[in-house]
């Protein structure tokens, strides 16, 4: 179906995660005839969206921090974006947006909205109770209100909290498992053959991704795999979130040629390669992407149980789930793992078949894509 002249935005709290995350979906919709417009906020990435095709309107999002009177700013700023340029379909992506972009289009009154909610973030990970959370909670309930709202949500627990709101329409919640991968990019290898286990983390830098657990498991392993494995970090210190750890601590906590960071990496399919056994003990996700490609390259995972990261792993088949925050247990499954390089590989090769079946980027595109066209339905 080719939809000539319908205005698509895809509003994205900052360039750089769109193009990690949501560039497929947007070049599919190009591909089908919709005009397709990038609102997010530019760090320096705006001429690599434009360069696609695509257009872009910078907007001046902040990922955290909560200065009401700029959050208002942004959501004036989205509802003038609304009124102006009357888009057919309006795809939000993250809580953070979603809330203000929903504001902005009940004061602009557009109704062709869909959230896309990637997990819902800091304020709800690992029980945290918080007079902020008390405030999102009461906003969610306020500003998602609308029968002609729809959510896309990655995990089925997300999904049951959303429903819990007892507010949202069910037939307007879709399951799209995370981002998706692109598996002929992605492609299966054989591990490295070296003398010393290579184990990632692949994330940022953030206590709720378990970077901690992830530092105490690798000491835990020191005294008996010193010489046998290498703990590698590939993530930056992500300084706009609340769970940043410091650099300053995290250095303190490196060890030459045994535990060491390497900072954000853009070719991380080349570092996942190269690693044997991929670790997230994050508290809470939406659907990890990392997990997703480690999938797709045919290595072994060791996360937690928590929200959004057991999806992407069945328990002793492509990997191991341990309890959110539990150290030990973390190191003794990264044990098995070294100890046992046939176990690694029949993991790896499990890892790519559920890949194939539940995270292809073309599943996400498809689903999205059909989305579009059931709002432009509705709309009419």
């Amino acid at each position: 179906m080719i939809n000539k002249n319908k205005k698509l935005f895809i509003v994205v709290n900052v360039d750089w995660f769109f193009l990690s995350h949501r560039l497929p979906i947007a070049l599919a919709a190009k591909e089908e005839g919709y005009d397709v417009t990038i609102v997010a906020f530019d760090t320096g990435k705006k001429d690599e969206i434009i360069s696609h095709g695509l257009h872009f309107i910078d907007i001046p999002f902040k990922r955290s921090g909560y200065n009401v009177f700029h959050e208002l700013k942004c959501v004036f700023l989205l509802a003038h974006l609304y009124r102006k340029y009357k888009p057919d379909v309006i795809h939000q992506v993250t809580l953070k947006v979603c809330l203000l972009g929903c504001l902005a289009s009940k004061i602009s009154g557009t109704k062709n909205v869909i959230n896309a909610i990637c997990g819902f973030g800091y304020n709800f990970t690992s029980g945290r109770k918080s007079l902020l959370q008390l405030i999102v909670r009461y906003a969610i309930k306020f500003v998602f209100k609308s029968k002609s709202f729809f959510f896309i949500l990655q995990n089925q627990d997300d999904i049951t909290m959303l429903k819990n709101f007892s507010f949202i329409n069910s037939d307007n919640i879709i399951l799209i498992k995370g981002s998706g991968v692109d598996l002929n990019k992605w492609t299966f290898s054989s591990e490295p053959s070296a003398e010393r286990i290579k184990i990632l983390f692949p994330a940022r830098v953030l206590y709720d991704k378990g970077i901690m657990e992830f530092l105490q498991a690798a000491k835990s392993c020191r005294s008996a795999y010193r010489n046998r494995a290498l703990f590698i970090i590939a993530g930056d210190c992500d300084t706009e979130n609340l769970a940043c750890m410091p650099e300053s601590e995290l250095k303190q906590l490196l060890e030459e040629d045994y535990i060491v960071w390497l900072g954000f990496q853009k070719n991380i399919f080349k570092i996942m390669t190269d690693s044997n056994i991929i670790v997230l003990p994050s508290y809470r996700e939406g659907m990890p992407k990392a997990l997703m490609e480690a999938c797709a390259v045919g290595r072994p995972i060791v996360t937690t149980n928590a929200i959004g990261c057991k999806e992407c792993v069945i328990d002793g088949e492509n990997g191991f789930l341990v309890s959110v925050k539990q150290y030990e247990s973390l190191a003794d499954k990264i044990r098995l793992l070294i100890d046992d390089k046939k176990l690694r590989t029949e993991m790896g090769v499990k890892g790519r078949s559920l890949a194939e079946k539940e995270f292809s980027i073309d599943f996400v595109v498809m689903k999205t894509l059909n989305l579009y066209g059931r709002v432009l339905t509705t709309a009419k």
